[in-house]
């Protein structure tokens, strides 16, 4: 059943025939709102590209007159549960009022030795946040998003990787009437509308913070004046046992987003994971370029930590963003059940939190949100938008 609300709702469909289930999906998302579609998003997961890209155009169809876009995808969200691998729809309907909304298709062309993006629509003064979900194998998500700012300022941007069940060649994303097999699209929404964003990367500190002393490209040489190496093994021969393990299953390290902060504790980091060691050089290696001078600090991940930190980061935003209406949730592929041990889990967690509103979303290949001012692509994280009115 969709969830009703006066200008967002939700909906969601699990089927093998994928066309009937993108009909059933966004009708029930439809009938969910008071008024008229002025943005609907939708979300397929299928065996077969070309039976999600029938369902997609269906789908396009029946949103009218409303700007719409979506994607393929290994996992779908909606009616406060996930489901993960198996054919079905997820679809969203929101009534924006004023606020405008602008589709787009964005395509990454060679320049002589760099890639060039064009698509992107003219950023207006009253902009508010960008939708984004791309094809994590044709599209250069990281250096467009990280990049992002030089032409966007500082506008979020949110979303996801889209994916398919096939892998490569199985991606199909959609706007407004087209199907895309490479690139990304999304939607501008502007005017006067309140909307906020969550990124939960639902990691914890271990060890102390450290300065970086010495680096090179993504090689960590010196943290506080001590070979990085020798300062990872004193931090890890310091923990538990239980602690030790989580290491052992993918240690993180946390970039400080704000350099002038007092204390940096959880939520106040980019995380990164940590891809190995060079003990010839007593260095570590991550999975970003951090430059001398910042301060950074290791990190573990585990069910526990993640659950706690996606609730403190809701209620939070409860307290202060006034009430929600509607969201969307872009949520990791490698959370649901191979984190959580259930699919539903980031979904329950708006529902507890933010209370019965319209929300869908999807598992992501990788998401896109903004940390301290910045956007950037993470891993294992949940992403949502919310849509709010001032308490």
């Amino acid at each position: 059943m969709a969830v009703m609300t006066s200008r967002f709702a939700d909906g969601l469909a699990v089927g093998p025939n994928l066309v009937e289930s993108a009909e059933s999906a966004i009708r029930r998302a439809l009938s969910g709102l008071s008024g008229p579609a002025d943005l609907v998003c939708f979300f397929i997961c299928g065996e077969d590209g070309e039976d999600v890209a029938r369902a997609g155009r269906r789908a396009m169809e029946l949103a009218g007159d409303a700007a719409v876009i979506g994607c393929s995808a290994t996992g779908v969200i909606g009616d406060a549960q996930g489901i993960e691998l198996t054919p079905a729809v997820s679809a969203w309907a929101a009534s924006l009022g004023d606020a405008r909304v602008k589709t787009f298709a964005l395509e990454s062309l060679r320049a002589e030795d760099r890639f060039v993006v064009v698509g992107l629509p003219e950023r207006e003064a009253d902009d508010q946040v960008a939708i984004m979900l791309a094809d994590p194998y044709s599209f250069p998500t990281d250096a467009f998003v990280e990049h992002s700012g030089e032409v966007l300022g500082n506008l979020p941007i949110i979303g996801g990787l889209a994916n398919g069940l096939q892998g490569r060649g199985s991606v199909r994303l959609f706007a407004d009437g087209e199907v895309y097999t490479e690139g990304a699209i999304g939607v501008m929404i502007s005017g006067p509308l309140q909307v906020s964003t969550v990124v939960s990367q639902g990691c914890r500190p271990i060890g102390p913070t450290m300065v970086v002393t010495r680096a090179e490209d993504n090689l960590l040489l010196e943290l506080a004046g001590q070979p990085a190496l020798a300062r990872l093994e004193d931090i890890v021969s310091a923990l538990n046992e239980e602690d030790r393990e989580l290491v052992a299953a993918g240690l993180q390290i946390g970039i400080a987003m704000n350099e002038y902060a007092e204390r940096h504790e959880r939520g106040d980091f980019l995380i990164r994971g940590v891809l190995g060691i060079d003990p010839e050089r007593e260095a570590v290696a991550i999975g970003d370029v951090v430059e001398v001078g910042r301060t950074v600090r290791f990190q573990v991940r585990d069910a526990e930590t993640a659950d706690e930190d996606l609730y403190e980061l809701l209620d939070a935003h409860v307290e202060e963003g006034g009430r929600a209406h509607g969201a969307l949730l872009f949520s990791c592929n490698g959370r649901g059940s191979a984190m959580f041990g259930t699919p539903d889990h980031d979904a329950l967690a708006l529902r507890d939190t933010l209370g019965p509103i319209g929300v869908a979303g999807f598992f992501a290949a990788g998401e896109v949100g903004p940390v301290g001012g910045h956007n950037h692509v993470h891993g294992f994280t949940a992403c949502v938008l919310v849509f709010s009115t001032a308490t």
